[in-house]
């Protein structure tokens, strides 16, 4: 049973989400100290198997568009478990990017909104604790396209010269280029339409997630959109900032890493994890990233390895978590302490 935390108001937030849960099978776990910190730079999490001890390693997680940090607390607990066993101490950084999740609320972040200030939000964080460079950044979807305008920016030392390049990148389901109209099947677009449609607060949960199936919304997704209400007054309203979200997901379509993933940073791993059942990928695409995909080389560059993740969507830490675990665990461990 997950173990119940409270914020500085007191309020109480579970750990696991009732949409996002794993299978029993990976919820057998160990408890763990969960901290939440709410920042001026950006809201995050932090889980850390063993508190007490002080930790040797860090990976920060990005959630993906209209998503936040809790969507990524079953995976994350569960990823700490299977390294306890490494000499390391892991701390796991579940960050809420500008315009979700508590960051929708912090004044600071002003626009653009666009991936490369959602990439320099995490330079500022980075910065303003005095913290040294995540060995290890981990994005899904969205999350994905900003790990790697990360990793571009602390490459051209953007940040200044306390935030270096991460040992691994890891990005999950998401399309390095351009998103065009040509090679999506526009349900994103669709979702952000209807809500844009929608007045600032609804009446309920129930109400919203009925609105969606009417509409034609499958039930996991209507369900999901429902997850990012919050209280105000009697009724419910969005917990992210949907016209800035809006404007990021622009961003994620426009830009394109390909110029990265050719030429990595020496230093750096970059893995990419396909979803077997995830339509986001063209054949073009999949045969372009095969290509990358280096041997061990000689050290004077980067590297990229891709993997396919047997029977999962896009929701990969949702469809099959513990595969995803079998992919990430062995190559977390073999950083050195």
């Amino acid at each position: 049973m997950a173990r119940l935390i409270r914020n500085k108001q007191g309020i109480p937030s579970t750990l696991l989400t009732r949409f996002l849960n794993s299978p029993s099978s990976l919820l057998t776990l160990p408890y763990y100290s969960t901290s939440k910190r709410s920042l001026r730079t950006l809201a995050y999490e932090e889980i850390q198997a063993n508190p007490n001890k002080p930790y040797t390693h860090t990976a920060f997680i990005l959630h993906g568009l209209l998503g936040s940090a809790r969507n990524w607390r079953s995976f994350s607990r569960t990823l700490v478990s299977s390294l306890s066993d490494s000499p390391s101490e892991w701390r796991m950084v579940l960050v809420d990017l500008r315009n979700h999740g508590n960051s929708a609320e912090m004044e600071g972040l002003d626009p653009p909104h666009d991936l490369v200030n959602a990439a320099k939000d995490l330079g500022n964080l980075i910065n303003s604790k005095g913290w040294e460079s995540p060995d290890v950044v981990i994005g899904h979807s969205m999350g994905g396209k900003v790990a790697l305008q990360f990793a571009k920016s602390c490459g051209n030392r953007d940040y200044g010269e306390n935030v270096k390049l991460p040992k691994q990148l890891w990005v999950l389901d998401s399309v390095p280029g351009e998103v065009t109209s040509d090679n999506s099947d526009g349900e994103v677009e669709k979702v952000l339409q209807t809500l844009q449609s929608l007045p600032s607060t609804v009446p309920s949960r129930t109400w919203l997630v009925n609105h969606m199936l009417d509409l034609g919304f499958s039930k996991s997704l209507s369900e999901w959109i429902g997850t990012n209400l919050k209280k105000a007054g009697g009724e419910e309203t969005w917990a992210f900032n949907l016209e800035g979200a809006v404007q990021m997901f622009h961003s994620y379509r426009e830009l394109s890493y390909w110029s990265l993933l050719e030429h990595p940073p020496k230093g750096l791993e970059i893995s990419i994890v396909r979803a077997e059942k995830s339509d986001r990928w063209d054949a073009d695409v999949i045969t372009r990233l095969e290509s990358l995909a280096s041997p061990e080389g000689d050290g004077s560059a980067g590297k990229i390895s891709v993997h396919v993740l047997p029977s999962s969507g896009h929701w990969v830490h949702v469809d099959n978590p513990k595969g995803l675990l079998e992919i990430m665990a062995p190559k977390l461990k073999s950083l050195m302490p």
